[in-house]
């Protein structure tokens, strides 16, 4: 089963934490022990798993800008949004979770993002899909 869930974002980038919308679908999976596969369609945008903590935060972005500068890139032809395209292609656009006792199996300091790369917009999506090791 799939589930969807859908954020509206704010800024050009931005780390939305959605890690207990995520917990949520999983509780209500039933599933015990399992993988929870967390996807964004969209090639503009990431998942990123890490702190939620402002100074990481404003790092991130500072390593977005140099990491993928603002020159001419070819695609920028199009729709001039190639550092978000470029910056999605290499952050991915999913993650697998562990299923523990019904919890994501994440570390202490962990959270799920989405990134928005090329906001703000309206509809990005998120689809969840979580997996019991039992057939």
């Amino acid at each position: 089963m799939i589930k969807e869930i859908v954020f509206s974002t704010k800024e050009r980038r931005e780390l939305v934490n959605i890690t207990s919308n995520i917990q949520e679908i999983v509780a209500d999976s039933n599933i015990k022990t399992g993988i929870c596969l967390v996807f964004i369609p969209h090639a503009t945008a990431a998942i990123m798993i890490n702190e939620d903590e402002r100074g990481l935060k404003e790092d991130i972005e500072k390593l977005l800008d140099s990491w993928i500068p603002e020159i001419n890139w070819q695609h920028n032809q199009i729709d001039n949004n190639a550092g978000a395209h470029l910056a999605s292609a290499f952050i991915g656009q999913s993650r697998l979770i562990p299923i523990n006792n019904g919890r994501l199996l994440l570390g202490n300091w962990q959270e799920i993002f989405l990134a928005e790369l090329d906001g703000p917009r309206t509809n990005r999506k998120v689809n969840i899909v979580c997996i019991s090791d039992k057939n």
